[in-house]
């Protein structure tokens, strides 16, 4: 058994950067083992794995598998039970956008959009799932977004759609494995991570006349919704919205 069996461990996908590493170091400082999905960045994964050890004296496990492939998804519900035995919490945080005008959008690119974002999150939630169903315990939170309930974006209609798609595997996965496993969904909105960057000031300023803070949110502060979804005993098949006020 790892030397680590008395901790709780969590599973997130997509940890390796912006909200995904917010949330993995959130769980760290909570005394949890971390185990960071990621698909194609090793600089960030290497890097968050040796700051959370060196912070939090947690078991950091990088996985490096495309959630939206079955196999793969697999082999990590293997690579879990191989070294930790168990698993606690799912954070499915992986996501992809690819924005573009109508013109612009193929049927290629709208299918990979769902294969990360929805399989992907489809899968996690089956095969993590039966893990947690026969250990009779577990908590999961699906990240979607405000994109998938009031703040559409027609350049983001196919990403908005696969969010969309989150939020109803949210509420089937929560009646599914309901009591043993709780379900709940983060809906964020504007959020300071890379996504944004290529905003200029007069967009950034626009969207931010819209949200009652007046700003928008910081990878900690949807890492810190995150964690309360993931360990509020009586919250279960609740979508959250983390938006600041959006009016």
């Amino acid at each position: 058994m790892n030397k680590f069996y008395d901790k709780k461990t969590v599973i997130v996908t997509g940890g390796s950067r912006g909200i995904g590493a917010e949330i993995s170091k959130k769980f760290a400082e909570n005394n949890c083992n971390i185990i960071i999905n990621y698909l194609s960045d090793d600089i960030s994964a290497n890097k968050l794995k040796e700051e959370i050890i060196s912070k939090y004296q947690v078991d950091v496990l990088l996985l490096k598998h495309d959630i939206s492939d079955e196999d793969s998804v697999k082999s990590i519900i293997n690579e879990i039970k191989e070294k930790y035995g168990s698993i606690d919490y799912l954070i499915n945080n992986a996501g992809i956008a690819i924005d573009s005008t109508i013109e612009d959008k193929t049927v290629k690119n709208f299918k990979r959009i769902l294969d990360v974002n929805l399989i992907g999150t489809f899968l996690m939630c089956k095969y993590v799932g039966e893990l947690m169903n026969k250990q009779r315990y577990g908590s999961i939170v699906n990240i979607s977004s405000t994109n998938a309930i009031d703040s559409f974006y027609p350049y983001s209609m196919d990403y908005d759609a696969s969010k969309s798609g989150v939020i109803s595997l949210t509420h089937n996965f929560a009646n599914l494995y309901a009591p043993n496993i709780r379900v709940n969904c983060v809906c964020p909105g504007w959020v300071n991570t890379d996504a944004i960057k290529e905003m200029d000031e007069e967009q950034i300023d626009s969207e931010c006349k819209h949200i009652l803070l007046g700003r928008f949110a910081e990878p900690n502060e949807i890492a810190e919704a995150v964690y309360f979804a993931a360990n509020s005993k009586y919250l279960n098949d609740s979508i959250l919205k983390i938006d600041g006020g959006r009016c």
